[in-house]
């Protein structure tokens, strides 16, 4: 998943160019040339909460046949209030969250 970056002047979200320095990573919007840092802070996409907590989703491959074998993990955040029974479930199997979407085969 790509990260949810655009201009706040111009809403371009492609020509985007970053650099880093330290912990501060400075954006250039190549459409209109406006520059900012960018907030690492975490927060929830649906409510915009920095009150977040780390959990792992996992990243699934096929391996042979039908067989899905964890390849990866992502390091995913969790808002207490929006994504509440998620969070839970994580906190009480301690095992990785599945994948929103699993791979699957094309069909000829």
């Amino acid at each position: 998943m790509a990260s949810d970056i655009s201009c706040a002047n111009c809403g371009e979200d492609e020509a985007l160019e970053g650099s880093r320095d330290g912990e501060v990573i400075t954006i250039t919007c190549e459409s209109c040339g406006l520059i900012w840092d960018r907030d690492l802070t975490p927060k929830c996409p649906t409510c915009g909460s920095t009150d977040v907590r780390a959990a792992f989703q996992s990243i699934l491959e096929k391996s042979r046949g039908t067989q899905l074998s964890i390849q990866s993990m992502k390091l995913i955040y969790l808002c207490p209030t929006c994504d509440a029974d998620r969070l839970a479930d994580y906190v009480k199997s301690n095992t990785p969250i599945p994948p929103d979407v699993l791979p699957v085969t094309p069909r000829d």
